[in-house]
């Protein structure tokens, strides 16, 4: 028996020769498969909001790398560049503006209602884009007017997001994981945006400010990643929908 090749000596420096065998291909396998598991999870997880959101149900084209683009400048609740419409867009298209990083594109109120030039990195999930920039914006004229819409009172449950990780910059950008980066990106003015759980006039993005129209990151800030429920004024700015929310959440 001393001779046996199988059997275990508890003091050996090395197990058996077969079982050394079996244990390395087991290894290799549960790490193999560990490994496909989570490219199978990362490929079936849902998209928080996919293109289904956009409007008429068709995904928004994405803007190009690097691309510069014109359109006119507001900036209330937050900067958006507002671009004009196109055969297959009549409302034209809204950007939210950010800058490089989780901080916002700077000080532009003396720049709104102006046409202004803008390069940077594109971000889109569904119907909601951003252009992070590190480039400040070029005043080229004077800009179009951008019109409004009242579309009523709503009662909306969503989620307040940070624009730039919720439109792509993270994935999935939403949800209470992501709570404290979220938190931290609206500190910098990145423009708050409200998730709801189902689209509102063809939108389930809208842009977030209080009941006078302001972006008011301290009634809000204790709302931030939780699902709530607010209510108020919802306009149309352009292509962009704004929620004029009443900080304080309505029960269920």
């Amino acid at each position: 028996m001393s001779g046996s090749p199988d059997f275990f000596i508890g003091w050996s420096s090395s197990p058996p020769r077969p079982l050394r065998r079996f244990l390395a291909v087991l290894g290799a396998g549960v790490m193999a498969g560990a490994i496909a598991l989570g490219i199978g999870l990362g490929f079936a997880a849902d998209d928080p909001a996919g293109p289904g959101f956009g409007q008429g149900g068709a995904p928004v084209p994405a803007l190009v790398f690097e691309e510069r683009v014109t359109g006119t400048l507001t900036a209330e609740p937050y900067p958006v560049l507002h671009l004009p419409p196109s055969p297959g867009l009549p409302r034209g298209r809204a950007l939210l503006l950010a800058g490089d990083g989780k901080v916002g594109v700077g000080d532009v109120a003396a720049m709104a209602g102006q046409s202004v030039a803008m390069g940077g990195f594109a971000l889109r999930r569904g119907d909601i884009e951003m252009l992070a920039t590190g480039d400040a914006p070029e005043v080229v004229g004077p800009g179009a007017p951008v019109p409004v819409e009242r579309l009523g009172r709503w009662r909306i449950t969503g989620e307040i997001c940070d624009g730039k990780c919720a439109s792509g910059g993270m994935r999935p950008g939403i949800g209470l994981a992501h709570r404290a980066c979220a938190t931290l990106c609206l500190s910098g003015d990145i423009p708050a945006i409200f998730v709801a759980t189902a689209p509102v006039e063809g939108s389930a993005y809208l842009l977030l400010a209080d009941a006078e129209g302001r972006a008011n990151l301290a009634a809000f800030r204790p709302l931030v990643g939780q699902r709530v429920r607010l209510e108020g004024e919802v306009l149309r700015q352009g292509a962009m929908l704004v929620f004029r929310a009443d900080p304080r959440p309505v029960a269920p």
